[in-house]
C-alpha cells in the first residue's frame, strides 16, 4: 500500500460512514428538501465534533498525520462508528503516522505444536486456526470435514475468500449468501487497516477486486466487522445444510491469528448433522499433517 492507496482509503471510509447518517439521526434539523448528500454534510460532520470545517475537510481528504486521539474520538462521535469502526480509524490514523516496514511482507506464520495438539484435542467440534487474510493454517480432523471443499481445490493455502469468491462451489457451500459475502470483506478490510502494508494481503484482494465483481462491489463499501461470536451456515456436500454457532478467539501468544470453533445446539437438526460428519471424516483418507509447529504457508 501506497500513501496515495492510504488517503483514499481513508478518504472513502470518512465518507461512506459520513453518507449513512441523516442529521434526524444526528440531532440536526434537516432544513429543505433540496439536500444534494445522502447523508450529513462536512459542515455538519465538523459541527458535531467540535473541530473546524476546514479541519474536517483535511480529514476527509484522507490526512490524518498528527491527528490527536481527541479529534479522533469526536469524530467518531459524530459519525455514530461502531467498536469495529474505532478501531479501524485508530488503525488509518496510525498508518497515516508511521512509514511503512522495511519488509513488505510479514514473516510466516509457525502454528505452535501445542496450538495443534489444542486444535486435536476438539473431537467433537470443528475447529481451524486462520490468519487476518482468512488462510487456514492449522485445522482438527472434523474441521477439516467441515471444511473438506475448501481443501479439496486445488488453491494453497486453503483461504476462504479465495474459495467464496473465486471457486463454482462458493455460493452453494454458503448459503447466506449475502451475509457472508458482507463478513467476508468486512474482515479483509478491517485486517487491511491493521496491517496495511501486507503485500501477502494485497495481493489477494487485487486478485479478488480483479476476478470478482461480487467481491469489487462489496469492497468499495469500506465496512468492516468484529467476528468474535454468531452463527453461521454451510451446506456440506456429505451431510447437508449446517447451522454453527461459533466462537473465534484471538491467540495473545500469536499476534495476528485467531482459533475459530464451531457447535450447535443440542437436540437440533445440526447437532445430528455434526455427528454425522464425524462419522463420514472416519471413512476419508487420513490428511496430511497442517500443523505441527512447521512454518505455515502465507
Amino acid at each position: 500500500m501506497d500513501s496515495r492507496t492510504s488517503r483514499s482509503d481513508v478518504r472513502e471510509f470518512l465518507a461512506t460512514r459520513r453518507a449513512r447518517i441523516t442529521p434526524q439521526q444526528a440531532g440536526l434539523p434537516a432544513y429543505g428538501s433540496n439536500r444534494r448528500v445522502p447523508g450529513l454534510r462536512r459542515e455538519e460532520v465538523a459541527l458535531l465534533a467540535g473541530v473546524s470545517i476546514d479541519y474536517y475537510v483535511r480529514l476527509e481528504r484522507g490526512n490524518l498525520a498528527g491527528v490527536s486521539d481527541s479529534v479522533l474520538d469526536a469524530v467518531a462521535r459524530a459519525l455514530q462508528l461502531d467498536e469495529a469502526e474505532r478501531s479501524h480509524l485508530w488503525d488509518l490514523a496510525r498508518t497515516a503516522n508511521a512509514g511503512p516496514p522495511r519488509s513488505a511482507r510479514p514473516a510466516r506464520p509457525r502454528i505452535r505444536p501445542t496450538m495443534q495438539r489444542v486444535l486435536d484435542s476438539m473431537t467433537d467440534a470443528p475447529a481451524f486456526i486462520r490468519n487476518g487474510r482468512l488462510d487456514v493454517l492449522a485445522v482438527n480432523v472434523l474441521g477439516r470435514a467441515l471444511y473438506s471443499p475448501l481443501f479439496d481445490a486445488p488453491d494453497r493455502p486453503v483461504n476462504i475468500a479465495r474459495f467464496q469468491f473465486l471457486h463454482p462451489g462458493g455460493a452453494d457451500f454458503f448459503p447466506d449468501w449475502d451475509t457472508s459475502v458482507d463478513t467476508t470483506v468486512a474482515l479483509l478490510r478491517t485486517e487491511a487497516g491493521r496491517a496495511p502494508y501486507d503485500r501477502n494481503l494485497t495481493d489477494l484482494v487485487g486478485e479478488l477486486v480483479t476476478r470478482s465483481d461480487v467481491f469489487r462491489t462489496a469492497w468499495a463499501k469500506h465496512d468492516v466487522r468484529l467476528h468474535h461470536t454468531g452463527t453461521k451456515r454451510f451446506h456440506h456436500p456429505a451431510v447437508g445444510d449446517l447451522a454453527l454457532d461459533f466462537e473465534a478467539m484471538a491467540l495473545p501468544a500469536d499476534p495476528g491469528l485467531t482459533l475459530t470453533s464451531y457447535s450447535a445446539a443440542p437436540g437440533t437438526p445440526s447437532a445430528d448433522g455434526l455427528r454425522l460428519l464425524a462419522t463420514w471424516a472416519a471413512t476419508e483418507p487420513a490428511p496430511a499433517p497442517t500443523g505441527g509447529g512447521g512454518q505455515a504457508r502465507p
